[in-house]
């Protein structure tokens, strides 16, 4: 897009998939055909990969301008990043490894005699200057660019150095786009290079030489597709990557190469060959979307999608990016203390690089803390990416450091404190010798048999764990393909090479009978066992399923790719017996199916508190269900309120004992709007909701007294308007003097 040129703003999308996305995925090429393409297509730079040039043993740390950028557009200036480099050091940040400076779109003003982009005079007086600046602070420097070439350079067709060829002879023709930004049709602005004619290696060449000449030390590939939301194989940015890989060989000067954005996972293997990091999600900023630097939906999608790529880095591999960690600007964040120190912690775990955001100028003693903690850092640094072992709202991940030594990760993705208990034999432990709390620097002792704690509202505990010898036996499991369930509606079967039988499910949800249904889910006895769930998406999607006939659960997906499987294991309630569990979403996006899991004893462990869709409640007057990208079960309730009559009724709200319990609204609204909240026919009660963005929901708690059993609770505003509603979350009361036992024991009915 034009705009990109003059503003320097990254694009996103909403999420929403086609017709076609949804029953048949994305890419059906097969893993075979694309290995034979790429082959062919990559022979020219065998033998070169960014991966092996010296500079990505292990994820960076750093600062990038782009958060602040969306901010301020005139910040990115040669004097405001010499402040920030500055900032970096006298800070104390870079003494704890933060050394990378990365200007991101903004810097480029022209073209040179080659074609080669060069800076804004006016913004960038002396590129050279500034680099040499930050080499003298002890930090290495980052620079942003494209695919492709930009028109102006197209335009005037300037001889590519040292050869007798111009930018018009290493063209696509017809023309065509050459990343994601580009247009459609003959004039596109960003111009696709065919890297069959001669020149066309020579030109990247020659752009990277001119940044080798400045001494930059990083590049960020942008707009890069597949991916970037495009799978438009006409722009297909694979041989761009191999070629910026290869002219970064050919200049001599070891660079960090990284790919963004959202990068297709099914072309994995070129990633990883030929970039140090691939950017696995759209942006974390809101990007004046909402009225800070991001929100707690923008972390919550990196934990949705993360476990489709937990399997992809290493430090033969590449690293998993999930972008900007913004945590050091107080409130302007956008993220309470809590939901902070859980981003820090998932960034952590998943050995992403961790470039701040923001101005440095300005970090705040919190966001310094959390950034500064050299045992967390260690975590991020050991080169041993974490992997999910139990998903759903209250997550755990785990390292496996190799030497009987463990990184252990709880979080809560509610705003509601939640009791976590996690069994040792769950993740795989026989025993342990000593656990370690990294964020409170405190050693635990032993616990034995499981680990018990309190987690605040999107909130963890990161515990460095030492094992006995020996493992816990297996668990017996029984796997059942989704294209053996019963389908129902235009749920269909589909080729997917990466699943566990070559086939699986698509077609699944916006609409009741749209599903797919296991009905032979056999066990012994009666009990809560663990369902692992494969699935498959590119983006934001959701399951709503239903055990033996009752009443929904969400489970919130993510990942980057239909054909290769991302699994999450959730505890789910079962009779003696067979069983049937259905996967759908009614009113939204479901991913694709592979299979289930069911695995365990019986006695798992189930979260104290239930979740309930705003969409699947009784939906009164004018009140309507729709799509919504962060949303939980991408969909929520819309034109609430401005009447008695428009209101959202939960009618089947259980709980196992009469008491006090905490009720965690999630809502949407730009600006104040009323809400009255009425439990069981009690008098109302009033609140006052504030928010900036309908995208993205946000949490408000409340104390409500329920009896045992069922319960009712509305929603609504008689007299203005209300918020749109995501869902609700019950949960005990910690410390309330509810049994902690009973509550554990209650399934879904």
């Amino acid at each position: 897009m034009n705009t990109f040129v003059s503003n320097g703003t990254k694009h996103s999308r909403s999420g929403q998939a086609t017709t076609a996305d949804r029953q048949q995925g994305r890419g059906l090429l097969s893993l075979w055909s694309r290995s034979a393409i790429a082959l062919g297509m990559f022979a020219m730079a065998a033998g070169v990969g960014a991966q092996v040039n010296g500079v990505a043993q292990r994820p960076y740390l750093g600062w990038s301008s782009f958060s602040q950028q969306t901010l301020d557009p005139n910040f990115l200036t040669q004097a405001n990043v010499v402040i920030q480099s500055d900032a970096l050091l006298s800070s104390g940040l870079q003494a704890h490894g933060y050394n990378y400076i990365n200007m991101d779109s903004g810097w480029h003003g022209g073209f040179d005699a080659n074609g080669r982009p060069t800076p804004d005079p006016v913004l960038f007086p002396d590129i050279k200057a500034l680099i040499d600046h930050i080499h003298q602070n002890g930090q290495k420097a980052g620079i942003y660019w494209i695919p492709g070439v930009e028109e102006p350079a197209v335009t005037a067709n300037a001889p590519i150095l040292g050869t007798p060829h111009h930018i018009q002879d290493i063209l696509t023709v017809p023309y065509t786009a050459g990343n994601a930004f580009g247009g459609p049709g003959t004039s596109p602005y960003h111009y696709k290079i065919d890297f069959t004619k001669p020149g066309a290696q020579a030109y990247i060449d020659s752009v990277v030489a001119l940044f080798a000449s400045w001494g930059v030390d990083f590049i960020k590939l942008d707009a890069v597709t597949p991916g970037s939301y495009s799978d438009d194989l006409h722009i297909d940015n694979r041989a761009d990557v191999a070629a910026w890989s290869k002219a970064i060989a050919n200049s001599g000067r070891p660079m960090w190469l990284t790919v963004s954005w959202e990068i297709d996972q099914d072309y994995l293997g070129v990633w990883q060959q030929f970039s140090n990091a691939r950017r696995i999600d759209d942006d974390v900023e809101c990007e004046s979307r909402c009225a800070t630097l991001t929100d707690w939906s923008r972390i919550y999608k990196r934990f949705r999608d993360l476990p489709g790529w937990q399997h992809a880095g290493g430090p033969a591999l590449g690293w998993n990016d999930l972008d900007s960690l913004d945590i050091g600007d107080g409130e302007l964040d956008g993220l309470s203390h809590a939901e902070k120190r859980s981003a820090m912690t998932l960034w952590a775990m998943a050995n992403a690089p961790i470039y701040l955001g923001g101005d440095l100028t300005r970090i705040d003693a919190f966001g310094k803390q959390l950034a500064t903690a050299d045992e967390v850092l260690a975590v991020d640094q050991s080169g041993k990416p974490a992997t999910q072992v139990l998903g759903g709202d209250l997550p755990v991940w785990i390292s496996d450091l190799g030497d009987g030594n463990y990184y252990v990760a709880l979080f809560n993705m509610n705003a509601t404190p939640a009791v976590v208990t996690l069994p040792w034999r769950q993740i795989g432990l026989d025993g342990v010798r000593q656990v370690r709390d990294l964020w409170a620097r405190a050693e635990l002792g032993a616990p034995a048999g499981a680990f018990s704690t309190v987690l605040d509202g999107h909130g963890v505990r990161l515990l460095k764990v030492s094992a006995r010898v020996g493992h816990a036996p297996p668990t017996p499991s029984t796997s059942y393909a989704a294209t053996s369930a019963t389908l129902a509606g235009s749920a269909s079967v589909a080729d997917c090479s990466g699943c566990s039988n070559g086939k699986k499910v698509g077609g699944l949800g916006l609409g009741t009978n749209n599903t797919v249904t296991f009905q032979n889910v056999y066990v012994r006895k009666a009990g809560i066992y663990l369902m692992q769930v494969d699935s498959m998406t590119f983006a934001l999607r959701s399951y709503l399923y239903t055990v033996n006939g009752g009443a929904y659960q969400t489970l919130n997906s993510g990942g980057g790719s239909f054909s290769i499987p991302s699994s999450t294991t959730l505890p789910v309630c079962l009779k003696a017996g067979y069983n049937s569990i259905q996967f759908g979403n009614p009113t939204s996006y479901a991913p694709d199916l592979d299979r289930i899991v069911i695995s365990g004893s019986g006695d798992a462990v189930l979260p104290q508190a239930s979740t309930y869709e705003a969409e699947q409640a009784s939906l009164g007057g004018t009140v309507t269900a729709g799509f919504s990208n962060y949303a939980s079960g991408l969909s929520k309730a819309g034109n609430v309120g401005h009447g008695p009559a428009n209101t959202v009724t939960f009618s089947n709200v259980t709980v196992p004992a009469a008491g006090n319990y905490q009720l965690e609204i999630d809502y949407a609204t730009n600006g104040p709007r009323g809400l009255t909240v009425t439990v069981n026919n009690a008098a109302p009660v009033s609140l006052t909701v504030d928010g900036s963005t309908f995208d993205d929901p946000r949490p408000t708690l409340l104390r409500v007294a329920l009896k045992a059993g069922t319960n009712t609770i509305q929603l609504g505003n008689p007299t203005g308007y209300g918020p749109d509603l995501d869902r609700i979350v019950v949960a005990p009361l910690i410390g309330a003097g509810l049994s902690d036992a009973a509550v554990s024991r209650m399934c879904p009915r």
